[in-house]
């Protein structure tokens, strides 16, 4: 009997469980659950096409405008710097060219240019080159140079010579090629007011304020924000008083040849010095008595050599005439006179050498007996005649004793 129950549960069992795999009818769905996490971002899709323009956008703010300042001229200068533009009218800086305005000789703070070469009236001459000092050569209408007998030496009352006319590179056709140091502004491109003669362009003649300072539209248009440049070192001035190698000093029979002070200062001992150290720009040093062209005494640095220089009388001679003495020729040189027209700078003097050029021609790196004290010991000079050997024994036995002063300094 309790087999026939059990049979029958369990085929009571099997019957419910085979009902319960049969799906019956869906109910209806149920309320939206709660969204679920963020999945991870898929791959980005293609671009689609680009969309059309929008409208402009405002303007924004103006930025800051800026050009090159140009060249306004020493006049403009003169406007706020009188003192100053007057006293450097006064130089050479300001006449190394000068125009000639309606056939008027040109006019020169301390010497004269009297009248053209010969042939020429005022009328037929451009520009005159120089006339400041030394001396004057002439620029035809077209921008020459004229050459034949066409340089002025002025008068120089130290070598009692001068007021003639010589040949400047007669028979040959001279271009008008000085105004990279002539004039201001310059430019080595083209020709100045279209004449063939004239090599390069430029914004005023002669070397004026801008020349050394840069040009000055800025500062002159607001002097309170704009300063001007004030170059102090030599290499400024050397960019025109000086030739290609500053290194080899250049002769011209038997003295220096001109436009090489920066060289000759440049080969001295000096040239840990900077020329404004010694000279004023903006003042004449060619006629130094009428102005203050030299800042400083040499004992001002040198205060101990008073107390053993052989010279103490500046009526007999000075430092310069032993140490800078008038062994560069500009425009006129005597060798009978031992002289030229131009102090060098090269200050030291070697008592062992006689002998001031090598047997290339060029000078040596300091001052020789010869050219320090030939000025004077010559035959009609202002000392006693002395010979070479004499004069290298003076020489010697005056550094001897220079020396002993020296080490005997207490």
């Amino acid at each position: 009997m309790k087999r026939l129950v059990l049979a029958i549960f369990l085929i009571a069992a099997l019957s419910l469980l085979a009902a319960c795999g049969i799906a019956g009818p869906v109910g209806p769905a149920g309320p939206v659950g709660a969204p679920g996490p963020q999945g991870p971002e898929g791959v980005a899709g293609p671009p689609g096409s680009t969309g059309a323009s929008g409208p402009e956008g405002p303007a924004g703010p103006a930025g800051v405008a800026f050009a090159p300042p140009v060249y306004v001229g020493s006049d403009a200068c003169q406007e706020c710097h009188e003192e100053l533009f007057t006293s450097y009218s006064n130089t050479g800086h300001a006449h190394p060219l000068t125009k000639v305005v309606d056939g008027e000789a040109p006019t020169y703070p301390f010497s004269e240019v009297p009248n053209p070469p010969e042939g020429y009236a005022w009328d037929d001459i451009l520009y005159v080159i120089g006339g400041y000092g030394w001396k004057a050569n002439f620029v035809d209408l077209q921008g020459y140079i004229i050459t034949a007998t066409a340089e002025y030496r002025l008068p120089n009352n130290d070598l009692d010579m001068g007021d003639d006319w010589v040949d400047f590179h007669a028979a040959e056709q001279q271009s008008f090629t000085c105004g990279s140091c002539h004039t201001t502004g310059y430019r080595a491109e083209g020709n100045q007011d279209g004449l063939p003669g004239l090599v390069g362009m430029w914004a005023e003649d002669g070397v004026g304020c801008e020349a050394c300072h840069g040009p000055a539209e800025h500062h002159v248009n607001d002097p309170y924000m704009v300063d001007m440049p004030i170059i102090r070192d030599s290499e400024s001035c050397g960019t025109c008083h000086s030739r290609e190698d500053q290194l080899a000093l250049e002769g011209q029979d038997g003295f220096i040849a001109h436009n090489q002070q920066y060289d000759e200062l440049f080969s001295s001992k000096k040239r840990v010095m900077d020329c404004v150290d010694c000279h004023n720009p903006h003042e004449t040093i060619k006629y130094a008595s009428r102005g203050e062209g030299i800042k400083t005494d040499c004992e001002s640095c040198h205060f101990e050599n008073a107390d053993y220089q052989k010279i103490n009388d500046r009526r007999h001679a000075t430092c310069t005439d032993c140490h800078m003495p008038l062994l560069t020729v500009s425009a006129l040189s005597d060798p009978a006179q031992f002289s030229a027209d131009v102090h060098t700078h090269l200050f030291a003097i070697n008592p062992m050498e006689t002998s001031q050029f090598d047997r290339d021609g060029f000078s040596e790196p300091y001052l020789t007996v010869v050219p320090a004290c030939r000025g004077c010991h010559y035959d009609g000079g202002r000392g006693t005649e002395l010979t070479d050997e004499e004069l290298q024994e003076a020489a010697l036995g005056f550094h001897e004793r220079e020396l002993a002063g020296s080490l005997n300094k207490p």
